[in-house]
């Protein structure tokens, strides 16, 4: 029998591959209904997958990373916004 966690774990990857599909089915969308639906869907996805990962944060189902230092930040930032 599986246990919460587990459950949790696994409902959370599915949310995850879920969000990475999304991506590349909104971007290809020629039809502008179905892509304000795909972005809909990803958007309650998006909720749905943020209350879920609260929920295992609190239960302590899932350990984040370190956050990371100011210094780390603002160099991605300056890589994402130069284009590297």
């Amino acid at each position: 029998m599986l246990q919460d966690k587990d459950m949790v774990n696994d409902y959370l990857a599915g949310l995850n591959a879920s969000l990475t599909g999304y991506a590349g089915y909104i971007s290809e969308a020629n039809n502008p209904e179905l892509r304000q639906t795909l972005i809909q869907l990803r958007n309650q996805d998006e909720a749905r997958q943020r209350a879920v990962y609260d929920y295992a944060l609190q239960k302590g189902y899932y350990q984040p990373a370190a956050p990371a230092s100011q210094e780390v930040v603002q160099q991605l930032k300056t890589q994402l916004s130069s284009g590297q």
